[in-house]
Parts: C-alpha cells; sequence; structure tokens
C-alpha cells in the first residue's frame, strides 16, 4: 500500500521507515530537517503570511473607512502614511521570511514531487510581490511626497491608486490560504 500525507498526497514508494522520515507531518521530503524544525520552518512562513494578509484586511476593512469618515485629508493622508510606512516595512521583512522559508521547503523536497498546492501558491505570491513592489516603489512615494507638501489631491490620487491594489493583494492573499488549506 503506498503511503499517504493528508498535507501532501501519496509520497514516493519508499520502505516504511524512509517514509516515516520523508514527511515532517505535512511536508514530505523533510529527510535532513527534523519533524520539529520543520514544524518551526511553517510556524515561521504562516506567521509572515498572517503579518501581510492581516495588515492588509486591516488596513483595507478596518482602519481607511474609519480614517476617510471622521478625519479630514489634512488629518487623514498624514495617518494612512504613516501608518502604510511602519506595515510596509513589517511586509518586506514578511516577504523575506515567506520567500526564505517557502525555498528552504521546495529544496527539502530535492527530486520529489512537489505538491501542485505548492507551485500555485509560489506563482501567486509571487504576483502578491510585485503588486506590492508597484506599490511600495511608485504609489507610496507619491503619498509621502504629497503628504509633505500638504498636497491633498495628490495624497488622495496616490491613495486611490494604493486602495484598489491592496485589495488586490488581499483577495490574493486569501486565495493563497485557500488553495494552501483546501488543495487536495
Amino acid at each position: 500500500m503506498r503511503a499517504y500525507c493528508t498535507g501532501c498526497g501519496p509520497l514516493p514508494r519508499r520502505r516504511k521507515a524512509d517514509t516515516l522520515q520523508a514527511c515532517g507531518g505535512g511536508s514530505p521530503g523533510a529527510e535532513s530537517m527534523p519533524g520539529s524544525s520543520m514544524r518551526i520552518l511553517v510556524l515561521i512562513h504562516l506567521l509572515a503570511v498572517i503579518v501581510w494578509v492581516g495588515g492588509m484586511f486591516f488596513a483595507h476593512v478596518c482602519l481607511r473607512p474609519v480614517a476617510a469618515e471622521q478625519l479630514p485629508p489634512p488629518q487623514r493622508l498624514p495617518l494612512l502614511s504613516a501608518v502604510l510606512g511602519r506595515f510596509f516595512n513589517a511586509v518586506s521583512i514578511a516577504i523575506v521570511a515567506i520567500l526564505a522559508t517557502g525555498l528552504w521547503r521546495f529544496g527539502e523536497l530535492s527530486g520529489l514531487p512537489i505538491p501542485w498546492r505548492w507551485h500555485a501558491m509560489a506563482g501567486i505570491g509571487a504576483l502578491m510581490i510585485v503588486i506590492y513592489l508597484v506599490i511600495l516603489l511608485n504609489y507610496y512615494p507619491r503619498l509621502k511626497a504629497a503628504v509633505a507638501a500638504q498636497d491633498w489631491p495628490a495624497g488622495g490620487a496616490a491613495m486611490n491608486v494604493i486602495r484598489p491594489l491592496v485589495l488586490v493583494n488581499l483577495n490574493l492573499g486569501v486565495l493563497t490560504v485557500a488553495v494552501a488549506l483546501l488543495g487536495g
């Protein structure tokens, strides 16, 4: 009977003792990393995803609408610029953690079949990083410059581009989590 991992699917044909070594609790190919170390790697990966996706949810669904309702542009835009600055610093660190842990896990498979979900997560994650970089390198500097110059229409214009891009990334982040958990 072929070994099957609930997190990864069918495992390569091996002796039973090798199969148990090959799957670190939902992670095939963990021969070079003990199960508890692999779990720590997955924990770091998930915490970084939570920071990024959860932060987008908070900013888009909770903070921005209330700020838009209660604060005029001369107060709202400096607040949002400062919050986004801190958030983007955290996301940059999270992306490094996501890439490092994700690539490590891919490397751990070394020749074994990689689950399709991992490819999907990597592809969606790459698109999210591109969108993040467009915001960080193009539109966020415009927002900061507008706030520094107290040019509220220009700051509003920058936010009007940032907001839908964050919504796209939020939806992609939720899709990635769904693929990870429901991908079969």
